[in-house]
């Protein structure tokens, strides 16, 4: 799974588009062409991933950390997003169960 969420070949792969993503801290990514774009922060290897995704007009930055726990049917992610613009919250919360997260279970079924 930790694969899944940072190599672009793997990306492309569940996503279906081509992705820009690098496990070295302070790089910036770039998913479903553009649609989600930002910087990573901090990786701990198939543990963690800490990315700032960036909104246009906010002031505070919107913070994703996904944690990645071993579970008797494979990987379990622990999902926390801080600072969603309020305009742009129930898009996310969508696009996290249907087209994150859905897409991933989907690949890997």
């Amino acid at each position: 799974m930790y694969r899944a969420l940072t190599l672009p070949a793997t990306l492309q792969l569940w996503t279906g588009t081509p992705a820009e993503m690098s496990t070295e801290p302070d790089s910036e990514f770039s998913l479903w062409e553009g649609s989600i774009v930002g910087k990573n922060i901090a990786f701990e290897e198939g543990k963690k991933i800490v990315q700032q995704w960036y909104f246009d007009t906010q002031d505070e930055p919107s913070i994703v950390t996904i944690k990645l726990h071993d579970h008797k049917m494979g990987t379990s992610a622990e999902l926390l997003h801080t600072n969603i613009p309020e305009e742009a919250y129930e898009e996310m919360v969508d696009g996290w169960n249907e087209n994150y997260f859905g897409e991933l279970i989907n690949f890997y079924s």
